[in-house]
């Protein structure tokens, strides 16, 4: 902690005298592991460290993807898996700052009478293509000799998926936290079936941007950076401050929130460097060979992390 705090204190002082950009706008979604997003403008940290900045949330991804590549916002929170779709479709969308990883947050719901993956064969299954969901349960069909061939899918948003399932309209869903918890509290007769914690590292989340705004702002890069670090030291420090701010920000009820929480790991400054020089890069090639394994047509490349990610601040930012 000692040597986390000597770092964000040399390098606070020249992020915060600057005079304030440019408003950023920064796109995200109602999801946990954005939460620092939210403890940082409630706390002021965007200002501390001179970034002005507007958050606008989203339901689906493709509407954030749109609006980043029209210029309609400037930074998206964006699922690694998606950064790596984004390459594909030649969409210039670069990973600037590793945020969160999911475990139990990601999920595979089912009904009480399926028990296993094979049980899903034939199955009306609810999620969002493209999305950490499709990425969930391809792989989990992938470790178990079936392809997305072998189910229905019914496409529907995370928010949306938890509650066809409770009303009988699919037999299968597959969302994240706030919505899993949402959807076991409406009914005793579904259960968690898989989670990400089955493939740690799977679900990652980065904060996001177009390459050129990228190189064109490095000193926003470096503030946006800062205020999430401290953001999270706040919601260590704090636990249940932040929490309550979390929860109230994506909608989750308290009485659920705390095992929902479980699911998600948040990463500071250090964790992040330490995170991507460990097994995240060998991590984006395994996934973007999950990806061009199930969707051929749509991914025929798997990019390195120097493809999708542009570290520099992050990186010069270690001790």
């Amino acid at each position: 902690m000692l040597k986390h705090l000597t770092i964000a204190a040399a390098i606070a002082a020249a992020s915060a005298s600057g005079a304030m950009a440019e408003q950023v706008k920064l796109g995200l979604q109602p999801w946990l592991g954005y939460g620092p997003l939210w403890v940082a403008e409630e706390k002021g940290f965007f200002d501390k460290h001179g970034v002005d900045v507007e958050l606008s949330n989203f339901n689906w991804d493709q509407d954030m993807l749109a609006a980043l590549a029209s210029g309609n916002l400037h930074v998206i929170a964006g699922a690694t898996n998606g950064v790596i779709t984004s390459y594909n479709q030649g969409v210039d969308q670069r990973g600037f700052m590793i945020m969160d990883l999911a475990f139990e947050a990601d999920a595979i719901i089912a009904g009480n009478d399926i028990n296993s993956i094979s049980d899903l064969a034939g199955k009306k299954i609810a999620f969002e293509s493209g999305t950490t969901s499709d990425l969930l349960l391809n792989y989990a069909l992938r470790e178990n000799g079936m392809s997305i061939s072998d189910i229905e899918h019914v496409p529907m948003g995370a928010s949306e998926a938890g509650l066809a399932l409770v009303s009988g309209r699919v037999d299968v869903a597959v969302s994240y936290e706030p919505y899993i918890s949402a959807a076991l509290a409406k009914s005793d007769s579904n259960k968690v079936l898989y989670t990400a914690a089955e493939k740690p590292g799977l679900i990652s989340d980065l904060l996001t941007a177009r390459s050129d705004w990228i190189e064109a702002n490095p000193d926003v890069v470096r503030g946006l950076i800062l205020a999430w670090d401290d953001a999270v030291t706040f919601i260590r420090e704090n636990p249940e401050e932040g929490q309550a701010m979390i929860a109230d920000a994506v909608g989750a009820k308290r009485d659920y929130f705390a095992p929902a929480w479980a699911g998600v790991r948040l990463y500071n400054i250090e964790e992040m460097i330490e995170f991507y020089n460990g097994g995240f890069q060998e991590t984006v090639t395994e996934i973007g060979e999950i990806l061009k394994e199930a969707k051929p047509e749509e991914i025929t490349k798997v990019p390195t992390a120097d493809d999708i990610l542009m570290l520099d601040v992050l990186l010069s930012m270690q001790n």
